[in-house]
């Protein structure tokens, strides 16, 4: 089988995409619906923020630690694929939990966490995204400590001043970490419940193994039941994905199945799937940049190639693009451009599918609708 791409392809690549000037792709408004914010963070914000706290920069597994901002950055690009997709276990090599989770160390003070969020919302808004809804994790940063005054002080004050600087509107949605308990995920919801006026979804990510969404299935139903939309990750080429997809699509949140899913991407591969998706109307999320780490090419592209022909409304996000190259979500639109040779109409109706998908209030939604009209009338020939 054909492996994943590895790091020089992605890297020409990724220049190959900017190098095309795609007028019409960078004038589309967008809609960024799979991010984590914590995997915004870039090596320079981590240097900056570590170095502001009296922090040493450190690999945990090996006690490497960072000396310069070069180094820091050099480490972004040496986290491995997943176990049996071409991994070389190198001693001083992530895995991409340790990197990513490895960044929670810097994010201890509320001007951490807003400097996180600003610096995303200017890079998005800079992109033409006009709305997202950001991932967060609030078990990765209470476990060490971390209030969650602390926490939800700096996003809520980001978000704030990002509509006022830069027009850009957000709602959250919170994740529960599935690798932690069923029980300290009731209890993170419960906490989050002050700040709820700010979270608009719930979630579910990190480790997947042995780890089905039906474990979190009564701290689901209660959101639902509240009020809250809901989704979860159903990671590609997981051993039980078909299982978990199907979970959510079908049964989460008390019997009736979730209101998006993230990645599910194998789904194409099972009519049933597609047919269970497409009939309840669940629009997913894919990040096709994360995919080219860890699965073969010629998988990807027909995948969600398939997923948008049958008539399944997508969202194409980002991701952790600071631990993907420093991809965001204008790369992430330029590559399934290019890979699924979608047409400019395409894109427009993944635009809408964005769009239609998210949950912000009906004028948001509007707004943005028109913008995307006028900007296809615009490139018409």
């Amino acid at each position: 089988m054909e492996q994943a791409l590895p790091l020089n392809k992605r890297l020409a690549l990724r220049q190959e995409l900017l190098d095309t000037s795609d007028g019409y792709i960078l004038d589309l408004p967008k809609v960024e619906l799979h991010v984590h914010i914590e995997g915004t963070l870039t090596p320079e914000l981590r240097w900056e923020l570590a170095r502001r706290n009296n922090q040493t920069l450190r690999l945990e597994r090996t006690g490497t630690a960072y000396t310069s901002l070069a180094q820091l950055r050099g480490s972004y690009y040496i986290i491995e694929p997943r176990p049996g997709h071409g991994i070389d276990n190198a001693e001083e090599s992530f895995t991409f939990f340790e990197a990513y989770y490895g960044g929670f160390e810097v994010l201890v003070k509320e001007d951490d966490f807003y400097e996180l969020a600003m610096n995303y919302f200017e890079m998005a808004a800079g992109m033409k995204v006009r709305y997202c809804e950001p991932f967060f994790d609030p078990q990765g940063h209470t476990r060490k400590g971390v209030g969650w005054e602390t926490m939800m002080g700096g996003f809520r004050r980001a978000q704030m001043d990002a509509e006022e600087r830069f027009g850009i509107k957000s709602s959250w949605i919170m994740c529960f970490l599935r690798d932690m308990s069923p029980e300290s995920a009731m209890e993170t919801y419960q906490a989050m419940l002050p700040y709820r006026n700010m979270v608009v979804g719930i979630g579910l990510d990190s480790l997947e193994d042995d780890r089905p969404p039906s474990m979190f299935d009564d701290v689901f139903a209660l959101a639902k039941k509240d009020g809250f939309r809901i989704t979860a990750h159903c990671d590609v080429g997981n051993k039980d994905t078909y299982q978990n997809i199907r979970q959510v699509a079908a049964t989460l949140g008390g019997g009736s199945g979730a209101h998006r899913i993230d990645h599910g991407l194998n789904a194409a591969q099972d009519p049933d799937l597609l047919s269970l998706i497409k009939g309840k109307g669940i629009g997913m999320t894919c990040t096709p940049w994360g995919y080219l780490r860890h699965e073969p090419v010629d998988e990807i592209f027909p995948r969600i190639r398939r997923l948008f022909d049958a008539g399944i409304p997508i969202a194409v996000g980002s991701d952790d693009p600071a631990y993907m190259e420093d991809t965001w979500i204008l790369h992430n639109w330029l590559l399934v451009k290019k890979m699924c040779a979608f047409s400019d109409r395409e894109m427009a109706t993944l635009a809408r599918h964005a769009v239609d998908m998210c949950w912000a209030p009906e004028g948001v939604k509007a707004a943005i609708r028109e913008e995307i009209e006028a900007v296809v009338a615009q490139h018409e020939p």
